[in-house]
């Protein structure tokens, strides 16, 4: 039991009630001794018993209470850790610190990401990593970091390889003259006890300078209360050490190991090294992603177009981007037209074109012409820098099935020494052999490897999320990229979704008894509707600008409401608007009856264009499906999914959409506020339900889906509201999420089976099962702890390399 004293910013209060409502929850918590909520700072101030509360509680009876209290977050890279242990000897110590409401530490990544009250500095969670016995990276700004980060990872590789390379120049000799005297190959000489001698000379700089790192790690962790497996090591290695230095004294008889004590650190020492180079790479994605940004932009200042560094750019500028050319921020087209490979930040492969008023994002590639935009989003604002930082968040958070890991890793070490010690006293009653005894016990401290565990989650789910930011897939954190592959059905919003969320011309009937043709009809149409403000007239309008048609300026113009709008063009009188219009100014309808009512069974509205009292022509306007929605239904039930379509649209118009792109059950008319409630009923009915939205008027049918999956359009990055964001906003990126969600995990389970299967299988063999069988090959009866060692090497190896198999995944 300790007493802490915590001071956390409360935002929401408006009055002294708030001050009350909130000191009087926060007292409700057992273990809290005083509570006072100041008003004019905004501060609760407490003591509490950490042994009944952790901050994380109070906060969450703050929030209960209808406050908020704000949240920083700090990403650290931690360096020194050396298996999944360390890993949790950091998180602990972090987790200690006053104000730190959650930390969790990523072995795979070396990071640690830690949630605090604000003011809790950067300085006091480094000492508290430092007093743990672990370094952090230190830098002044992000970019500077990141260098320093860089920097510090690869003198971490040279120091390794200067370990590996004393380790081999003493022990390869040290293993082939040891090996050639058993084998009878050198001589009598080679049984002189000077010969012990020139063994130990050989392995002191192996066991006490390479193996350093085992001694100083194993010491730090079990000064924080656990034990790693630097223990084992430094145990297995020291034990055949000394024992053969109190033979080579003369102290007892037998023979020496001076050549097993020394090839277990070089290998596994060969074994980091190699590791240290895989886990590299499984962060490729994200340093690719940040590699992308531009260096220099060309500005226009005080006239003239100057070029700068992009971290000078300023919001409100106007920027020059040529062909071929990187965007360097983003920003919205002021001038010109071109096409912009978005495929870096999109997923998307075809170009996307860009003309004045359209968006622009930094990091994307200028095809064609020169575009002039104002720059909107610089620095740290950036879609791109907001992608790097939420994957970079995501890929440090812990996975649900990452806790059993967890917990056997936690009891694993101790366990192996028990097991080790148990071996060496079963075979020394049995046998009376000491010397067996003692090499079967070296063999089960060294095979053991708990960092293999530790390494099977985080490694796969880093590949994962880098492959899913490549493209365009951006998961919120570990477990929505772990829940996804679960789902059975996966609800479509209709709006935005599965269409384009904007009506658009699909039909135009023209009358026989019509004087002009198609074109001059639309071009007549267009123009008395380009004043007008409404959807559909704005479709009209839209759709001859798409067939490149002069409009004119009409000479009058009249809305007609809640019937259309009336027109004088080019000296005719034109009426477009629904039939009551028609009706009223009674016009001729010319037998076109039979056509509006047939668009109209379609789901399409049908628009009447009069021209001098004669019905010449019905235009047909739809919300039109978005190109590749009815694939991305059929790869979902290639998938064996569910599809449903929510809409509140009516039953006619959604029925028909749902046809067109082969769903298989439709809410129609739905309310906003009810989205959620149909999503509940899915749920209720035994389905893991996805929804798919854009993530605004849909965010409660997000949240209460088991996955929420948001259609981004570039810069606008709903995340909050989601699981998993698609940043193109094509919804086949569902099927691809999903895919990518099952391949990572079957990449995870596949680890976390050889890392378990492993340690089951060999720790056994290492403590002699298979001695009294005389079937068994007479490498398995008694396991040389040289091969443990190496078998415990290739275990981590192993691992990382499934994860990275990962990265040649293809998601289509």
């Amino acid at each position: 039991m300790a007493d802490k004293s915590l001071n956390l910013p409360v935002t929401g209060m408006t009055c002294a009630n708030c001050v009350a409502t909130v000191e009087r929850s926060v007292r409700k918590l057992d273990g809290v001794q005083e509570a006072n909520v100041n008003f004019a700072s905004e501060k609760l101030t407490l003591t509490y018993d950490d042994s009944l509360l952790k901050p994380g509680d109070i906060i969450a009876r703050v929030r209960k209470a209808g406050y908020d209290v704000p949240e920083q977050t700090v990403d650290l890279a931690i360096t020194g850790m050396t298996c999944t242990n360390c890993a949790a000897n950091v998180q602990r110590a972090l987790r200690k610190v006053d104000g730190v409401l959650n930390a969790d530490v990523n072995f795979a990544s070396e990071h640690a990401l830690v949630k605090a009250a604000p003011g809790i500095s950067r300085e006091a969670l480094v000492a508290a990593v430092e007093k743990a016995g672990y370094g952090v990276v230190q830098a002044e700004d992000e970019d500077e970091l990141e260098d320093a980060e860089q920097a510090a990872r690869r003198a971490e590789i040279r120091h390794n390889i200067t370990r590996l390379t004393v380790g081999l120049v003493f022990t390869l000799p040290l293993l082939i003259m040891s090996m050639a005297r058993d084998f009878s190959l050198l001589g009598e000489w080679a049984h002189a006890s000077w010969v012990n001698y020139m063994f130990w000379a050989l392995a002191t700089p192996v066991q006490f300078y390479t193996g350093r790192e085992y001694y100083t790690g194993g010491y730090k962790s079990l000064r924080n209360g656990s034990a790693n497996m630097d223990v084992l090591v430094a145990m297995g290695s020291s034990v055949a050490y000394f024992y053969s230095i109190v033979v080579t004294l003369g102290f007892i008889s037998g023979h020496v190991y001076f050549e097993t004590a020394a090839a277990i650190i070089t290998l596994i020492t060969l074994g980091t090294l190699i590791e240290s180079y895989a886990k590299g790479r499984t962060s490729r994605a994200i340093k690719e992603l940040m590699g992308l940004r531009a260096k220099t932009a060309r500005v226009i200042r005080d006239g003239e177009e100057i070029d700068i560094p992009v971290e000078q750019v300023s919001v409100g500028d106007h920027v020059i981007v040529r062909p071929g050319e990187k965007i360097p921020v983003d920003g919205t087209v002021v001038d010109g037209t071109s096409a912009v490979d978005e495929s870096m930040i999109t997923g998307e492969s075809l170009p996307v074109e860009k003309s004045a008023g359209t968006p622009v994002i930094g990091a994307t590639i200028n095809k064609q012409g020169t575009l002039v935009f104002e720059a909107t989003r610089v620095g740290r604002e950036t879609a791109l820098a907001q992608i790097v930082r939420l994957v970079e968040q995501a890929q440090g958070s812990k996975a649900p099935i990452q806790r059993l890991a967890d917990q056997i890793s936690a009891i694993f070490v101790p366990a192996v020494v028990s097991i080790a010690v148990l071996t060496f006293a079963v075979w020394m009653i049995g046998t009376g052999d000491f010397t067996a005894s003692l090499v079967r016990m070296i063999a089960v401290l060294v095979i053991a490897c708990p960092c293999a565990m530790g390494l099977a989650t985080p490694t796969a789910i880093i590949v994962g999320m880098g492959k899913g930011a490549e493209n365009g897939i951006l998961f919120k954190n570990s477990e929505s990229l772990e829940r996804a592959h679960k789902l059975t059905a996966v609800v479509l919003d209709k709006t935005g979704t599965l269409t384009r969320g904007e009506p658009s011309v699909t039909d135009i009937v023209v009358s026989h008894a019509a004087v002009l043709d198609e074109s001059a009809l639309l071009a007549l149409a267009a123009t008395a509707e380009r004043r007008s403000e409404h959807p559909l007239g704005e479709a009209i309008v839209r759709a001859a600008d798409e067939r490149h048609l002069a409009l004119a300026v009409p000479q009058q113009f009249q809305s007609v409401t809640g019937q259309g709008v009336r027109a004088e063009v080019d000296g005719h009188a034109v009426l477009m608007g629904n039939v009551a219009l028609m009706a009223a100014e009674n016009v001729h309808l010319n037998g076109l009856e039979a056509e509006a009512n047939r668009l109209q069974a379609e789901a399409k509205t049908a628009m009447w264009l009069a021209v001098d009292g004669q019905a010449s022509a019905v235009i047909a306007v739809a919300d039109t499906i978005k190109d590749g929605s009815a694939e991305a239904v059929q790869r979902l039930h290639e998938m064996g999914l569910t599809v449903v379509m929510m809409t509140g649209d009516n039953q006619a118009t959604a029925d028909a959409i749902a046809q067109e792109v082969g769903i298989d059950r439709v809410f129609a008319e739905v309310k906003p506020g009810d989205k959620a409630a149909y999503v509940k009923q899915l749920q209720d009915e035994g389905f893991m339900v996805g929804m798919v939205g854009d993530g605004i008027n849909d965010a409660p049918a997000l949240a209460q889906a088991d996955v929420g999956i948001a259609i981004g359009t570039g810069t606008d990055v709903a995340i909050e509201a989601s699981d998993v964001t698609l940043i193109s906003g094509d919804v086949r990126g569902v099927a691809r999420a999903i895919r990518l969600s099952k391949r990572t995990v079957r990449g995870i389970k596949e680890n976390l089976f050889w890392a378990f299967a492993y340690n089951v299988i060999l720790i056994p063999v290492a403590a002699g099962v298979l001695a009294p069988v005389d079937a068994a090959p007479e490498l398995f009866r008694q396991l040389n702890p040289i091969l443990a060692a190496a078998a415990m090497a290739f275990s981590d190896i192993f691992v990382v390399g499934n994860s990275l198999r990962l990265r040649n995944f293809k998601l289509n």
